[in-house]
């Protein structure tokens, strides 16, 4: 095992309870969206909407770190035996959840003095970041090859977008469009034909290829040369009309944003159109935002759709995404719209759609949504009823992200099922509600070590150092007590040296 990963759970298992940071952490985001939301219903009169949308970006930011935080198995994270790259891959989403999160409360705090203790939470979570320099295959290099569109960079733009070309991420083929517009843009005519022909060639069935045929139609008629300070001006312009349109009269600018969905732009050009016709109420409007929601545009395009719908929060957008959602065969499209659903909380509707979905990997994601949405009962009832042991082993982790200690222990003490009982275990040894108690009692009646290894390092990632030293004091097993004292080891407490120092005696 590398070096820094010896550190890592050295550090996991002598620190401060990290389930109850992801907990503190989950009330503190959940905190900055009713502020949002409170701040979002200000600014719903037609000369702040320019305010409103800097508002809705940061809730879909928000909601992003939710949606992540629900995936992170965190008594799988301070398991000294786990996979090593298992554990980066999960933490990697905490880290970027900790960072989107910072984000926006740091812009809340000034004027909501409550958010400084979710800024102090962070703080904790923050020691968690060991994952932080591993970026999820393929998405961190598009998301910045778009920023860098957006920026003029177009070199920098290329670069990234043939990071996520080569290595043939899920997102390859929108990649390979946005790589033949930043060609374009810099002058290349001639490699972006042949990007553009290498979308075609290698996706017949992509959804960017649309978009392709109009850019190649304006790439040929195009001189070939850079762009244009004029040029780029001119789509800094694009982006004060449709600002202004925000505080004007957004139903009368519906075939013009029409046409800039259709067009050529950059992609915060396309966002900002996209967003200017959720705040019409227009029939026109409406229609347009659910046909890209329905996939009527690329990709990304439908995501942004989606996402719009559910800061909606309408019964109306929930029952739109739930008719998407039985349409789509994407598991893609299908996993964006259960966020979605959670950014609009609607807990109902995950629900209904957790219990018919026969998907493994859709239904284990709605699971994790109702844990987000801490919907205990929900995640109880599909308990009852399923036979899955994967899935058994996602609620368990629902349960836990939802702080349900009551829920984790009658499960731990009925299940068996042997992997979804040891997950139950090491859930609710994991999650401070727990009482001490009711953890001991476990440990006094297991005879399986490594279950009771699970409750040991629970226990020590909730800092319960004088408990572990009672236990090593009790403790006949010579093996059991050896790994309890590797436990207090780490642990810098007066009560843990005190007992080493009784160990040299």
């Amino acid at each position: 095992m590398k070096k820094w990963a010896h550190g890592v759970f050295a550090a996991a298992l002598s620190a401060p309870a990290f389930a109850q940071q992801q907990l503190d952490v989950q009330k503190a985001l959940e905190k900055a969206q009713t502020v949002l939301a409170q701040q979002r219903d200000k600014l719903r009169e037609p000369n702040k909407l320019g305010e409103l949308y800097k508002l809705t970006l940061q809730q879909d930011a928000l909601e992003a770190a939710k949606a992540k935080l629900a995936t992170i198995d965190v008594a799988g994270a301070v398991e000294a035996q786990a996979a090593v790259a298992a554990d980066v891959a999960v933490n990697a989403d905490i880290a970027t959840a900790v960072k989107q999160a910072e984000h926006v409360i740091a812009q809340l705090a000034p004027m909501h003095p409550e958010m400084l203790k979710a800024q102090a939470a962070l703080a904790s979570a923050d020691a968690f970041r060991y994952g932080a320099a591993f970026q999820l295959k393929g998405n961190g290099s598009y998301e910045s090859g778009t920023r860098a569109l957006d920026d003029h960079r177009y070199e920098d733009a290329i670069r990234n977008f043939d990071g996520v070309i080569n290595s043939r991420a899920t997102r390859a083929d929108g990649a390979l469009y946005w790589k033949a517009y930043a060609l374009d843009k810099a002058g290349r005519r001639d490699e972006a034909i042949a990007a553009i022909a290498k979308l075609r060639q290698d996706y017949p069935q992509s959804r960017w290829l649309n978009d392709a045929q109009v850019l190649e139609s304006a790439v040929r008629q195009g001189s070939g040369q850079p762009v244009s300070a004029a040029a780029e001006t001119n789509e800094d312009l694009k982006l004060l009309a449709i600002n202004s349109l925000m505080n004007g009269d957004p139903d009368r600018a519906i075939p013009l944003l029409e046409g800039v969905l259709k067009g050529n732009s950059a992609p915060r050009v396309k966002e900002r159109a996209l967003f200017v016709l959720t705040q019409s109420k227009a029939p026109r409007a409406s229609q347009l935002l659910n046909d890209y929601a329905k996939g009527a545009g690329n990709p990304d395009m439908q995501n942004r759709a989606i996402r719009y719908l559910g800061m909606s929060a309408t019964p109306e957008a929930q029952q739109q995404l739930v008719s998407i959602y039985g349409s789509s065969s994407d598991a893609a499209v299908k996993k964006e719209i259960l966020r979605s659903l959670l950014m609009s909380k609607g807990t109902d509707q995950i629900f209904t759609l957790a219990k018919a979905e026969k998907d493994p990997e859709l239904r284990q994601e709605a699971i994790r949504q109702l844990g987000g949405m801490r919907a205990t009962n929900q995640l109880m009832q599909l308990y009852a009823g399923e036979t899955a042991t994967e899935n058994k082993v996602s609620i368990v982790r629902g349960l836990m992200a939802a702080g349900a200690s009551d829920r984790l222990l009658e499960i731990a003490k009925t299940e068996k099922d042997a992997k979804v009982r040891s997950e139950a275990l090491r859930a609710v040894a994991h999650t401070n509600s727990t009482p001490v108690e009711a953890i001991l009692q476990l440990y006094s009646s297991e005879t399986d070590l490594k279950l009771r290894r699970d409750l040991v390092n629970g226990l020590a990632s909730r800092g319960e150092v004088k408990t572990l030293v009672d236990l090593a004091r009790k403790e006949s097993d010579p093996t059991v007590r050896k790994m309890i004292v590797e436990r207090l080891a780490s642990s810098r407490s007066k009560e843990a040296t005190d007992y080493m120092m009784e160990l040299l005696k």
